[in-house]
């Protein structure tokens, strides 16, 4: 389910009213609410399908679904169908005209619908959005941005020029200077007019005693959360894509890049500029050697390096071996 408090809704909309110039099938006055995955959604819902080779038909009941005609039976629960050669596409410009991102009011700094509890120190320039909440004891610095919406927990630090929308903030958390945290991320779209963006309807959690650097970026989640687990430590200028999920106690060191809907286990370390794919899994308790390019799964407790990345005791001997036969070709031209 969208959270109300970030985005607001703006139907319900007809499918036919939603698109009048696509091809429907089915009832073309059913009615959206809200947009959702296409495997989670349900009455009132809008999704899109590009189903993979081999893919079951859904067994859910969405409002309306954006497919290919010749995808078209894999929704047959669906109440209409809008038939397009580029659903993501076709979602992506949609979706907007069902829900919209709120925004802060022009001219306001602090809304008077936010609710801050006692000891809350703002400096100069602080803007807070309404329905928006700070704990006791929290300090935010000058000319930093609270959307709204927007929790952040007690004697939690937000630094100057910090930007925080979409999200939920826990105790003891320090944001440092710069931080871009709830963004759209990086989804893009083929159209063919061009690329078109891909809107984000999730939420980034971060929980307690978290450290964020100062100008690194996380960005909300498509539709779920990108998670910072409990007691996690982000370097500066490091960035974490939209759906991932960072496990507790994980340390990542500057110019560390996660790509989309990757999972890091608890106790994870990444030294300086790792670079990890999208859709990886990190096992718990794993090592990344500074400036790994992470492509595969990495299982719990091993320490990987290289470029791709590699069990480090492999990447050692492959090392060695180039050198050996580096210095052959050299002393055989000598």
């Amino acid at each position: 389910m969208i959270d109300p408090r970030f985005y607001e809704a703006l139907g319900p909309v007809t499918a036919r009213a939603l698109s009048p110039s696509e091809q429907i099938g089915g009832d073309p006055e059913s009615l959206v609410r809200g947009v959702a995955p296409a495997d989670r959604a349900g009455p009132g819902d809008l999704c899109y399908l590009e189903p993979r080779k081999g893919a079951s038909p859904l067994s859910n009941a969405p409002a309306v679904c954006i497919v290919t005609a010749a995808h078209a039976h894999l929704a047959p629960n669906a109440s209409a169908l809008i038939l397009s050669e580029r659903p993501r596409a076709a979602f992506a410009r949609l979706a907007p005209l069902v829900l919209r991102p709120r925004s802060c009011d022009a001219g306001v700094f602090v809304h008077p619908e936010a609710q801050l509890e006692d000891g809350v120190r703002l400096g100069a320039g602080v803007v807070i959005g309404a329905g928006a909440s700070v704990g006791a004891g929290a300090d935010i610095a000058p000319n930093a941005v609270i959307g709204p919406g927007v929790a952040i927990g007690r004697r939690t630090r937000i630094g100057a020029r910090v930007s925080i929308a979409f999200a939920l903030v826990g105790d003891d958390v320090s944001i440092l200077a710069g931080a871009v945290i709830g963004e759209q991320g990086f989804g893009v779209a083929g159209d063919a007019s061009g690329p078109i963006d891909v809107p984000h309807f999730g939420r980034v959690i971060i929980q307690d005693k978290v450290t964020v650097g100062a100008n690194s970026c996380i960005d909300r989640g498509v539709f779920d959360d990108t998670v910072i687990g409990e007691g996690a430590k982000i370097d500066n200028l490091c960035h974490v894509a939209h759906n991932c999920t960072i496990g507790r106690g994980v340390l990542i060191a500057a110019f560390g890049g996660i790509s989309g809907s990757t999972v890091v286990g608890d106790g994870v370390t990444l030294g300086g500029r790792v670079g990890i794919a999208d859709h990886r899994t990190i096992g718990p308790g794993a090592t990344l050697a500074g400036g790994a390019a992470v492509f595969q799964d990495v299982p719990a407790g091993e320490v990987w390096s290289g470029y791709p990345a590699k069990p480090l005791r492999k990447w050692l001997r492959e090392a060695a071996w180039i050198s050996r036969k580096a210095a052959g070709t050299r002393n055989e031209s000598e």
